[in-house]
């Protein structure tokens, strides 16, 4: 991307229009890198590897990939457009969030933008080497305090990212039960001892490719190094619980960055971010694991599609998120509730008249032909894809919130 290919904010609607009639409805989206400073980056991404500090050693690697993003993201020294995602409509690129402001009822529809008035989710892949330090994020009324908006997530560990499991295939996610509130604040009292001991009090589950979780903001987990596909709330706000991971210090900063800065040493108001309940409960798994479960309302005959993040938080429908998998030779038109991003992980084919084409190497600052966003207009008219290879077709792809009036509960795989 240079600047002279970038279509600027107020005169997007001409060049929008035409790539909505164009592509009826799908929007071609190129690669959204980002790079994380504390961490490793685990090599899965297909981002070749003299570009993994594209951004400059001193950024961190590129651990990151982020689809359908209208999201900034929070990394200090960031460039003006990290996080967020690029359509690109012959050889000029503009913003997705441009084009959400300039038509999105198109786009997203018209219950979602009049509410949110932004596409409010986002999806990536993380790929690190080891785990992540064990963090939550903020509730919303708890980011509220400094401006921003809570942060829901979940995984799904797609099979085709995750060649080789890296170092620690393991998360550690909340407490153990009968952990004390003082517990707590003993670990961020020897913050600066060395490791505070944090994990101590928590239990890790073992990854497993082509299943998920779901995780309600203010509960503390430390993921592993299996590649994550990602769907969330539109918000970076974190607050990390570690302060050493495989040996590195994590900066206090880090626990306190999303905090009012008066509450930066108050260890009280700290832990009271965090949601004790679901930290502590006793059926954990129960209440967060995911397993793939089968939507026969939209599978055929040489084509499946699969829930892969489903569930409520605290009784609300944040995002949702579908594998399709297509047999050679198979064909089928999709019509879903609501917009969705997509990116292929598997195979070669077309949505529409665009080619879908799984990369092997991605040089930084490349486009490709893998990620599509899949508009309302589109979405709700119906999306003809075809599986034009030798192998399977798969894609992933997630939704905004209230979509789906048939999303599965937690749990429901064991049905």
């Amino acid at each position: 991307m240079t600047a002279d290919n970038v279509v600027k904010s107020d005169n997007v609607a001409v060049i929008l229009d035409r790539a909505l009639d164009d592509g009826e409805g799908l929007l071609r989206l190129t690669p959204t890198w980002v790079p994380r400073s504390f961490l490793h980056p685990g090599r899965r991404l297909r981002l070749h590897p003299d570009d993994l500090y594209a951004y400059g050693a001193d950024r961190g690697g590129i651990d990151e990939r982020w689809f359908g993003s209208t999201t900034a993201a929070a990394n200090e020294g960031r460039v003006w457009h990290e996080g967020f995602s690029f359509c690109l409509f012959e050889g000029e690129q503009f913003l997705l969030k441009d084009a959400v402001e300039e038509a999105g009822a198109r786009i997203i529809g018209s219950s979602l933008f009049d509410k949110y008035n932004r596409w409010p989710v986002y999806s990536k892949f993380f790929d690190n080497m080891g785990p992540i330090p064990h963090h939550m994020h903020q509730g919303f009324e708890d980011a509220k305090l400094v401006g921003q908006e809570g942060k829901p997530e979940s995984y799904y560990f797609p099979p085709q990212y995750n060649n080789v499991d890296n170092n620690f295939p393991y998360t550690f996610m909340g407490l153990e039960p009968g952990t004390s509130k003082a517990q707590v604040r003993e670990c961020l009292e020897n913050w600066n001892k060395g490791d505070n001991g944090i994990l101590d009090l928590a239990k890790a589950y073992r990854l497993k490719r082509g299943t998920g979780w779901l995780i309600p903001p203010g509960v503390l987990h430390a993921p592993g190094s299996l590649c994550t596909y990602e769907p969330q709330w539109g918000s970076d706000v974190f607050g990390m619980f570690q302060s050493i991971v495989e040996g590195r210090y994590v900066d206090w900063s880090l626990l306190v960055k999303d905090m009012p800065e008066e509450k930066h040493q108050d260890l009280d108001f700290i832990i009271g971010q965090l949601d004790w309940d679901k930290n502590v409960d006793e059926n954990f798994k129960d209440s967060n694991y995911l397993e793939p479960i089968v939507d026969e309302s939209r599978s055929g005959d040489g084509y499946t599609d699969r829930w892969i993040v489903y569930g409520t938080v605290d009784g609300q429908q944040c995002f949702s998120a579908k594998e399709l998998t297509l047999e050679p030779g198979a064909k089928c038109t999709i019509q879903d509730p609501g917009a969705s991003s997509w990116i292929t992980t598997q195979g070669k084919g077309r949505m529409g008249n665009l080619t879908l084409l799984t990369p092997t190497l991605i040089r930084f600052g490349e486009t490709t032909e893998d990620e599509v966003y899949i508009t309302y207009e589109a979405a709700t008219g119906g999306v003809e894809i075809e599986n034009t290879g030798t192998e399977n077709l798969v894609g992933l792809r997630y939704f905004g919130p209230d979509t789906h009036d048939n999303l599965p509960a937690i749990g429901d795989y064991k049905n």
